[in-house]
């Protein structure tokens, strides 16, 4: 039998839309609990229906504009809209430019219209195709110049607007996070099923809900803040998910079995095993914990592999700074699971291209990559979670006597590998470490460097090349492509990035925690692998990766170079400096001999004691 409350929101439908939506309207703006748009909306986003129902999603827009047309409405609320910055987000294959000469971050980005009603006559710019998507960050601060903002975008832009008059937004304020609860209903309704061909039906049956709720952000200003509102209110998530009093009506046991679904979810998502001393941060605790409707939709995003739809409807609202503060926080939270996902995906490409689309936008802001480092140990996630997706592919080193070498390296045949899983993650690393803050932390956290030392003792001498002497090998092996790339992308990198902050005498401390970092990794190295004396009997086997010498050697030269340090003081000691020296040796004569047939006696010529610096020039 239908309740009371369910037969007055009936009547009250009655009476048509905007009828009902005035009368809602003249509720709302005189109560801050409004009863009857409440039933109406009990009726409307009853988890029952579905949730892409056209009467539904038409009844929300004309309730929202509060006896006005929807599209009068979105104009009247458009003359508010009080945004500095465009956020016009784009999905892969949009023209867009990149500005150099403006561009604080290297990850800036313009759209066409952004870029043409600005100043950028004769600077250093190109046009792109995007590949991960993006959004234009004319007028922030933070990522571009001012120098560079059209004549729409910038702080200097904001114009002396009247505030918008209360009653405007009263029903969008009370309606909105019903609304978003909606969406989350329906995600946890499809979430059970492993397919992604399931999760993608479930997205595409919420198509024009969602599109609904992009068609408000597109409002403007004035809008997006009640969006942003709703998703960042603790306390209204806290109430929403709250069950029923009424603990036997259907839409209680509906709760009682979202909640379930939900704590399943949850489980299946693990974290990485932390180290014992960050147990304690919020990033890298085993049980997740939601507090707002943002950091759950969040994590359904990340669950659903990253549905470009619901990407746009997260990015798009990026123009409110508090928003965004709130959204990088959530994706820092979820960051660690990003790396399971990564490995299990049956499209690990597209996938990569998605996480990429949401974090370049969020770690390209130098002020806000510091705060997530010093409040929730951004760096740390990232190592912590490279070493996770690595160490599961881990095979044993075959570098001279297989039978006494305990080292294990990453296995190159592996999907992580081929299909490069590990790039996106790669690339957030490297977007943080161009903010020379951070990567200054980074390079004054002993903990942290020897983590990203043992990360990259996981490629040392990976991908054993064996020399054929018998018969002829018709075909190389893949790994070859998948081996370069990791130490590239992976190691080489990140190196770079570090390296470029230590430009004088002020940053000679942090060089020298790096040095004895890698050397102390070295040497654990060159235990695991049995390597005591440089006289070793395998003339036929060599690897080519040693990005453990890359660091010393460009960290060394570095030193000596840029930062007034000589060789006699951060050297190792001869006996160990001849071990260094034998593996980049070995990789130049493999070198030599396979692409010139050059008599390799010319290189033994060479008085190693009188060049120490001779193996330095071979690891690059």
């Amino acid at each position: 039998m239908a309740s009371n409350s369910t037969f007055e929101a009936k009547v009250l439908m009655s009476k048509g839309k905007r009828a009902a939506a005035a009368y809602i309207h003249a509720d709302c703006s005189q109560r801050t609990n409004p009863k009857h748009l409440n039933e109406v909306l009990d009726n409307l986003l009853n988890p029952a229906k579905a949730i892409d129902e056209w009467e539904t999603i038409d009844w929300c827009k004309w309730l929202m504009a509060g006896g006005r047309t929807p599209d009068e409405f979105a104009n009247i609320v458009r003359t508010y809209d009080n945004a500095t910055t465009c956020g016009l987000v784009w999905t892969p294959n949009f023209v867009a430019y990149r500005c150099r000469t403006c561009g604080i971050s290297p990850c800036m980005s313009l759209c066409t219209e952004c870029f043409k009603k600005g100043n950028h006559q004769r600077h250093d710019f190109n046009m792109f195709l995007s590949q991960a998507g993006g959004a234009c960050d004319c007028g922030d601060t933070s990522v571009m110049k001012e120098t560079g903002f059209c004549d729409r975008h910038g702080p200097d832009k904001l114009k002396n607007k009247s505030p918008a008059p209360t009653a405007l937004m009263c029903v969008a304020e009370a309606m909105m996070p019903r609304v978003i609860l909606r969406l989350i209903q329906h995600l946890r309704e499809n979430s059970q099923g492993s397919s992604p061909d399931a999760y993608k039906g479930a997205i595409q049956d919420a198509d024009a809900f969602i599109t609904m709720l992009l068609d408000f952000n597109n409002m403007g200003g004035l809008m997006r803040r009640v969006m942003t509102g709703a998703l960042t209110n603790p306390q209204m998530y806290r109430v929403l998910n709250e069950l029923p009093q009424n603990s036997k009506s259907e839409y209680a046991r509906y709760m009682m079995e979202s909640k379930t679904i939900y704590e399943n979810a949850l489980k299946s998502l693990p974290n990485p095993e932390p180290m014992e001393e960050y147990r304690d941060c919020p990033s890298l605790q085993e049980h997740l914990t939601h507090r707002t409707f943002l950091e759950e939709l969040v994590f359904w995003t990340v669950k659903f592999e990253f549905p470009q739809k619901v990407v746009c409807l997260l990015l798009n609202m990026l123009p409110d700074p508090d928003y965004k503060e709130a959204l990088t926080k959530a994706f820092v939270l979820h960051y660690s699971r990003i790396s399971l996902m990564l490995e299990r995906s049956s499209d690990p490409d597209t996938l990569s291209n998605r996480v990429v689309h949401v974090s370049v936008q969020l770690f390209s802001n130098e002020s806000l990559a510091l705060r997530m480092t010093e409040q929730l140990n951004l760096l740390h996630v990232m190592v912590v979670s490279l070493k996770y997706m690595m160490g599961k592919i881990l095979i044993q080193n075959t570098l001279h006597d297989p039978d006494k070498n305990f080292h294990y390296v990453v296995d190159c045949g592996r999907p992580v590998m081929k299909e490069h899983c590990y790039w996106p993650l790669v690339s957030d690393l490297n977007n943080v470490l161009s903010h020379r803050p951070v990567a200054l932390k980074f390079m004054a956290d002993d903990s942290l460097l020897e983590m990203w030392f043992t990360f990259l003792s996981m490629f040392q001498g990976m991908n054993v090349n064996q020399r054929e002497l018998s018969q002829h090998v018709e075909f190389e092996p893949n790994t070859y492509y998948a081996a370069f790339s990791a130490e590239l992308e992976a190691s080489a990198y990140p190196m770079w990035a570090l390296v470029s902050h230590l430009a004088d005498e002020s940053t000679v401390s942090l060089t020298r925690r790096a040095l004895s970092a890698c050397l102390s990794s070295l040497l654990e190295w060159l235990d695991a692998i049995n390597f005591t004396s440089p006289n070793v009997n395998d003339s036929v086997q060599v690897s080519f990766h040693l990005p453990l010498h890359r660091y010393l050697a460009v960290f060394l030269c570095q030193a000596v170079a840029k930062q007034g340090l000589t060789l006699n003081e951060i050297l190792p000691q001869a006996d160990t400096l001849h071990l260094l020296m034998m593996h980049p040796l070995r990789v130049q004569v493999s070198t030599f001999t396979h692409m010139h047939g050059i008599c390799i006696l010319n290189l033994a010529r060479v008085d190693l004691g009188c060049r120490p610096h001779f193996f330095f020039e071979l690891s690059f």
